[in-house]
């Protein structure tokens, strides 16, 4: 649910002083925040932010669509390894073995074409 439009955006005053009165070009490594919640504001275009996801900092370069986004949004918490199991890992060793094979078959045609 979004926040009150009474209320306002929430923007974190602490982001917010590491961004007015500066340039993005200014600004060579991007800045360090763990406010995820925080709304990206216009004031923060063009500059690159390392929003924290739990275990490192994900670097985010703002753009004028992300304005009244969240940061959390940008940097995902979970990573998706994949889906699998039995069905999966058959899957994977025949394309592996057909790779294999057409190497094989790349290597053959070469030498062929070297006699």
């Amino acid at each position: 649910m979004s926040r009150s439009s009474i209320k306002g955006p929430y923007v974190d005053e602490r982001v917010l002083k590491k961004v007015l009165g500066k340039k993005p070009e200014d600004i060579a490594a991007p800045i360090k925040i763990w406010a995820r919640g925080c709304d990206i504001s216009p004031e923060m275009i063009g500059f690159t932010f390392g929003v924290h996801n739990g275990k490192t900092h994900t670097e985010v370069f703002v753009t004028e669509d992300m304005v009244g986004h969240k940061f959390g949004e940008f940097s995902p918490t979970r990573k998706f390894l994949r889906h699998g199991g039995k069905m999966q890992k058959e899957i994977d060793a025949k394309k592996k073995q057909s790779e294999i094979d057409a190497a094989k078959a790349a290597k053959t045609t070469g030498d062929a074409k070297k006699k």
